[in-house]
Order: C-alpha cells, then structure tokens, then sequence
C-alpha cells in the first residue's frame, strides 16, 4: 500500500490524527507545468495553539518513556523513509522541482537523521559535578518541551527532519510548520512517515501555513524552542520575537559563500565543482557557491570553461527526463533572481553565460568583470547564478571572502590541502571544506553558520543536536536535610 495515499491527508493537518484545520485547504502546485497535484491543509493561529496545548499534554509521557521505546521509534521511521524513498521522491522531484538525484539524497539523509536520532535517545543525560557540599551533585539534560520548527521550501525534506527527529528522540514533542509551497514533501511525508512508525499521538503536529501559522507559533508561549531555517530578514524577525518571549531560537539563515580556487588547482575538476555548487537544484540552497573567486592567472580561463559547461546543461520538468536543472520554486523566485542578474549586467559586469528563462526555467547563468558593489555578487541570489571574481594574492582571496555579512560555508580548491587549510583560517565560516564545493550536509556533523548565516552549529551531531533540544538542569542530593541557623 503506497505511503502517501491521498485520501489519508488530503485537505487536513496532523496532530492528534488528520483533522480539518481552521484555516481550510489550498493547492498543491508543480512548479514545471502549474498543475494542481492535490490539496493540504492550511493551518492558521487557531490550529497552532490548539496544537500547542494538545503538545504539552503528550510530551510529559513521551519524556518518562523509555530510551528503548524512542529510540524504535526513530529507526523505525528511518526504515520507513528507506522502503518508501522512491514514492517520497517523486513527490521532491514534482511539488519541489528537484532533480531526481537531488531528491535521492533528501530522502537517504531523512533516513540517515532518523537512524542518528534513534542513537541520541541513549546518549548520557549529564554529568557528575564537583561540589564542597557533602552530597551529590549533576548538570542534568532534560527536555526542552514543545519544539517548534519552521522549514523552508528548497530542501524540505532534510530542514525539517534534521530538527523534527532529534527533537522527538531526546522527549520533545513538535510543531512543524513547513513551507505551503513544499507541504507534502516537507510536512505530510514527514507526518506519515511517524504515523506509521507508532509515534503516540499528539506528539508530531504537522501544520503547514503562511506569516500567522509562524507567528503563531514563535509567540506561543507553551513553545519553548524554535528551529527556524530561512532567509536572513525572517530569521532575524524570528530571533527577535523569541528574544522578548526569552525562549530559545536556533536560526540557520541565508548564505553568499565563496568558493576559492587558488592558482595550483586542477581546472576541470574545478569548474565541475564550481558549476555543480552554483547550479545544484537551480541555486536554490543556502550553502550555494554564490561567489568564484578566483586567481586571476586562471580566472579568464575558469570563466570561460565555466560558461561552456552552463550553456550545456540542460535544463527542463525534472519528472519529465534527465535534466540537470529543474523549474525554480515561482514568479517571485525567478522576477528576483532575474533582477540581480540584469541589475548587475546593467552596472557593468559581463553575462558570460544564461540570463534568460522561460516560465520557472532559469538558465545556469555565468558573471564575470563584475564592479564592487555588483547586486548578484554582494547578495544572496537563490538561483542559478555563478559570479566569478579574479584575485592575486592569498591576502586578497581571504579578504574578498570575508567580504560579507554572511558566513556559512567555503569551498578552496588547490593541490596543496594544508596550504587551503591555513587560508581557511582567516575567513569567518560555520562550516569549511578544503577541495570541495560549498554545498554539503551529513546527519553526523554539526551544521550551521555565524554572521547573517545564523546562530552557529545548531544542527546535526550527538551534542549539538542534545544542546540544541534539552535544558541543563542542576541538581543536588544529600543524605539528611541540612541544618541552618535561622
């Protein structure tokens, strides 16, 4: 029996089972063709605090259950996520515009999270503190509550589950609100996934909806955590609500990340990684490589083999053939990608390659003699938009990359590894890779970025994931009550 039968979820939201939410229903559209692939729920103010409510009561007998019994759980729902991935990627592949091996590597790494989680569940809870008492003492992990989690369109499958799994595993319970533009993959296959690995009820609250279903839900105050994942300006509205209500806000948030390519690298392997860290399911990442920087005694060159391989690649419906571009997510996405592009072209930088789209499809676009202040340089463009800047020394790469309000990832190629490294040291990232490109993810590393990009390493890895999910409570024991004098 399929996993994803419509008329399981069709028009409703989960929580306690599939209900009818407040707010009522709305499409499902592919963005390659405008067909209407179904119906979800839409969840509105109402539904998030009836969720919330719902939540508190479930969790409380989540967390005194045993490890053992969460922790089948989550393999249980990774096993899921195995058996049912290529139903699960025809649903990335249409309603997110993913390429088939994009959405290949969403579903191994939902599996994958669900298989580490199911590890963090039997994980030590804290440790044995030093006191000049005559009596025991322990930093003790508990957790947090209810955990809100706000996920975006482009990869929803992974940005959600990479919260709503460890969350659920340390004895939290969740409300997720993904993206309506990416509700069933980021949401309704996430609900049936745990549904039918036998989490409890009430639990996992899935409720896709816009501004107020967010708002809603960073301003509950039975939600103690959020886990927002998005663009910079809405993260920092996000931060800045969960910072009057004092709760906890884990913030993953825009990228312009710089891939430098020193003079000692191998060219095509190069270009490869650049055009595969530009173009990967249309640019549409927060770690895209959104600058080259490369030395100028090979930048001419780099441009040049660089543009050649975008004019090459194909771009068309991901369901509909081998391509290696899909649609981008709509209008609004392509008007502001296709804006950068023009404004930057319009200030004097030279299209080497795309700037045109027809419908959703953008072509894999290539900028180079670009000034300063070029829009599509110095922004986060979301598409399919490869700047190129040339530099001469080390000194100039490490202060070009710095160059930015945002600090995710970075990518160097060279044949000398230590001699990347040593550069990496003097640009300000989450995450760094030494030849490779700027876009990667694993379920066991620690994710995130500083800057504009976030608040740091909140995702991924045994102990970022119990920091980011549990509360440090103190706690002493002592034999007999201890005498004061008053």
């Amino acid at each position: 029996m399929p996993l994803m039968e419509a008329k399981t979820w069709a028009g409703q939201v989960f929580g306690d089972g599939w209900v009818t939410s407040h707010a009522g229903d709305a499409p499902v559209i592919e963005p390659a063709t405008g067909a209407e692939l179904g119906r979800v729920g839409v969840a509105g103010a109402e539904d998030v605090a009836a969720a919330a409510v719902r939540a508190v009561r479930a969790q409380r007998e989540w967390a005194a259950t045993s490890f053992e019994e969460r922790a089948a759980v989550l393999r249980r729902a990774g096993r899921l996520f195995e058996e049912y991935a290529e139903e699960i990627q025809d649903w990335l592949v249409r309603e997110a515009g993913s390429i088939r091996p994009k959405a290949g590597v969403e579903t191994h790494v939902a599996a994958q999270e669900c298989h580490e989680a199911a590890a963090l569940a039997s994980q030590p809870l804290g440790e044995i503190l030093p006191t000049v008492k005559q009596r025991l003492s322990l930093a003790r992990r508990v957790p947090a509550g209810v955990v809100g989690v706000i996920s975006p369109f482009n990869f929803p499958l992974i940005l959600a589950i990479r919260s709503v799994a460890p969350a659920l595993a340390l004895g939290n319970a969740v409300i997720l609100k993904p993206d309506p533009r990416t509700a069933v993959s980021g949401g309704v296959v996430i609900a049936r996934v745990f549904e039918e690995a036998g989490l409890p009820a009430g639990l996992l609250h899935v409720l896709p909806g816009g501004v107020a279903a967010g708002q809603a839900l960073v301003g509950d105050p039975l939600v103690r955590v959020i886990s927002f994942t998005g663009s910079t300006s809405a993260g920092r509205a996000v931060g800045e609500a969960c910072g009057r209500l004092l709760k906890r806000a884990h913030l993953e948030l825009g990228g312009n990340s710089a891939l430098i390519v020193l003079d000692d690298a191998d060219l095509d392997l190069a270009v490869s990684a650049g055009a595969w860290g530009s173009f990967l399911h249309q640019g549409q990442i927060c770690m895209t490589t959104g600058r080259h920087l490369v030395h100028s005694s090979i930048a001419e060159e780099y441009v040049a083999r660089l543009a050649e391989k975008a004019d090459h690649l194909p771009v068309g419906d991901p369901a509909g053939g081998q391509v290696a571009l899909g649609p981008l997510i709509d209008a609004g996405q392509r008007d502001k990608v296709h804006g950068l592009v023009t404004a930057s072209v319009d200030a004097g930088a030279r299209l080497a390659a795309g700037g045109t789209y027809e419908g959703l499809f953008y072509r894999p676009t290539v900028l180079a003699d670009l000034p300063a202040h070029s829009p599509a340089y110095v922004q986060e463009v979301f598409g399919p938009v490869a700047p190129v800047v040339p530099f001469s020394t080390i000194e100039e790469a490490a202060a070009l990359a710095s160059d930015s309000e945002y600090g995710l990832s970075l990518g160097i190629l060279t044949r000398d590894a230590m001699r990347g490294l040593a550069l990496a040291d003097l640009v300000p990232t989450g995450i760094v890779h030494v030849n490779d490109q700027t876009v990667d993810d694993e379920a066991v590393a620690p994710f995130g970025g500083v800057g504009a990009s976030g608040t740091g390493s909140r995702f991924g890895g045994g102990r970022a994931n119990i920091e980011a999910f549990t509360e440090t409570r103190w706690v002493t024991m002592q034999g007999n009550i201890a005498a004061y004098p008053f």
